[in-house]
């Protein structure tokens, strides 16, 4: 047995709720009308009605040429095109706005309802005022409900999309928080990777030194070399820690040492047995956090890859400070000839740890987002490494891996200015797209309007001079007398002839070789009133009679 599908109770009672409105407005407009039949004024109009309402939710265009077909149906009426459809009709136009994004698709259906409702009125041969009806209420009914719904569609947009903007910005807000912490997890990685792993590699190198001391026993020498493999596994898992909690090669690194600076480098490295000669020269400037950081990484690299391969060669370390830059050059010699091939492939094994496999590409990575340049090299038989500083590092520099060393921008701040690129957030571009178009639709609802003000109200002013200046009051319609001229008559007569007398006062008979006017009894614009009618003989009142309201349009 098949599953039924039911369809939602919310659409059904909508729906049908809609429903009951319109068909309240049909049913009004057929007890108004004097010359309606049940079948095809109120049964028809209601079937009609309930397959497009329902029918909009799916297909809301065919919806509306449904109901316009009613509204063509009514322009064939003999005594006025006006009827209760056109409501129908801008509610279902309204529904088509706000159910459809696109709009090119409703203005074809909107403009082909226009064209039928055009085309009927030539095929029927209607009089003026059905023209007017068909070119100034239906083109509103259909144009002016359409921009409302999607003004309308466009609001509800607005809202959903600032909600979804919030959840976003929350779930992003999370996000920012995670990466900070992550980035704290790097930041120990690092420091683990760039201080501890070069102490290391220098207590690896000073094993390896007292393991040829000629005064040692040769356990003293077994329990060296243990010690020398300890430290290299040390280091080796040091390196596995590193390359788990650290992001990727090449991100910035954290802060110096507490209380280190590359004196206290220097001198550790000293004490540990490394010939290190330096000099500073020029006073000290005042440098920025992320500089001195990059200058204690530069010595510090340099120093591993000296002692990992030219171990027991002399290391000089110069610092000259200009104007507005940093220069560090460090420079060893060659490795002395004798050097111990034991200690030194444990001392590289160890600085190789150490270095974690960034060294000099992740050092050049470092110089270079610092605004400075990195330049390595063979020299003189050994190694030279030289970088050039500037004393403050560029804006762009700054972002969620240097909170370290700005505290104050924060991670949220640090999350924006990520790109580094000035360019607005994605967020803040969907909201600006998103409020764009909501004004245009704005503009084009209240402009619409507008433009048909200037189009229908210029036409319904003339319509109604029309109407008022053919007026001819009752009394002076008695005082007419037939057999009289019309130079004697052109004082009680309107200054205008009613333009638009229905076909049936036209088809009267009447007096052979004579021409007829109409004029209007009364000057309601809205209500219907007689008509009267006077025949002429060349310029002589040969008939006049009335034309009842019942038979004739207002």
């Amino acid at each position: 047995m098949r599953n039924v599908r039911i369809p939602p109770a919310g659409p059904l009672l909508a729906d049908s709720a809609l429903w009951c409105v319109l068909a309240l407005a049909t049913g009004y407009g057929f007890r108004d009308a004097r010359t309606a039949s049940p079948g095809p004024d109120l049964l028809l109009p209601l079937a009609v009605l309930a397959v497009a309402v329902p029918l909009s939710r799916r297909r809301p265009g065919a919806a509306v040429v449904l109901v316009n077909g009613l509204c063509a149906l009514g322009l064939a009426d003999s005594a006025t095109p006006g009827n209760a459809h056109v409501l129908s009709l801008a509610a279902l136009s309204c529904l088509l706005g706000a159910r459809v994004t696109a709009a090119r698709g409703p203005l074809a259906v909107l403009a082909g309802c226009l064209a039928v409702d055009l085309a009927v009125c030539a095929v029927l041969r209607v009089q003026p005022v059905w023209w007017f009806y068909a070119l100034t209420v239906l083109p509103a009914a259909l144009l002016l409900p359409w921009l409302a719904g999607r003004r309308w569609r466009g609001r509800r947009e607005l809202v959903r999309e600032g909600w979804r903007l919030a959840r976003s910005l929350e779930e992003r807000q999370h996000l920012v928080a995670e990466r900070a912490r992550l980035t704290e997890r790097a930041d120990i990685a690092a420091d683990m990777h760039d201080s501890l792993g070069h102490v290391l590699s220098l207590v690896a190198l000073r094993a390896g030194a007292l393991e040829l001391s000629p005064d040692l026993t040769e356990r003293d020498r077994t329990d060296l070399a243990e010690l020398r493999g300890t430290i290299a596994d040390a280091v080796e898992q040091l390196r596995e820690t590193v390359a788990v909690l650290h992001d990727r090669p090449g991100d910035e690194g954290p802060g110096l040492p507490v209380g280190d600076g590359v004196e206290d480098l220097l001198g550790r490295a000293v004490a540990s047995g490394v010939p290190v000669r330096w000099e500073r020269r020029g006073p000290v400037p005042a440098l920025s956090p992320l500089v001195e950081r990059g200058m204690y990484r530069v010595v510090q690299e340099a120093l591993t890859n000296a002692v990992k391969h030219a171990p027991g060669g002399t290391v000089r370390v110069g610092i000259t400070h200009e104007a507005d830059r940093t220069r560090v050059r460090v420079v060893n010699g060659a490795p002395p000839a004798g050097a111990p091939p034991a200690a030194e492939r444990d001392t590289a094994a160890a600085g190789a740890s150490a270095s974690g496999g960034r060294g000099l590409a992740g050092l050049r990575e470092r110089v270079s987002v610092l605004g400075g340049v990195l330049r390595t090299g063979p020299h003189q038989g050994g190694f030279r490494v030289t970088a050039v500083l500037p004393h403050r590092a560029p804006a762009r520099t700054l972002g969620p891996a240097d909170g370290r060393a700005e505290r104050g921008t924060g991670a949220g701040s640090g999350a924006g200015t990520a790109t580094g690129t000035g360019a607005p957030p994605e967020s803040a571009r969907r909201l600006a797209d998103v409020r764009r178009t909501a004004r245009r639709r704005s503009a084009a609802a209240l402009a619409a309007p507008l433009a048909a003000a200037a189009v229908f109200v210029p036409a319904a002013l003339y319509l109604a001079w029309q109407l008022t200046t053919s007026v001819l009051p009752p009394s002076r319609f008695g005082e007419l007398e037939t057999g009289r001229p019309r130079a004697e008559l052109s004082r009680l007569l309107p200054s205008r002839a009613y333009p638009y007398p229905p076909d049936h006062a036209r088809s009267t008979p009447r007096p052979p070789g004579t021409a007829c006017t109409f004029y209007r009894s009364g000057g309601d614009l809205v209500g219907p009133v007689d008509l009267y009618r006077l025949c002429w003989d060349g310029d002589t009142l040969v008939a006049k009679d009335t034309v009842p309201a019942g038979r004739a349009r207002p």
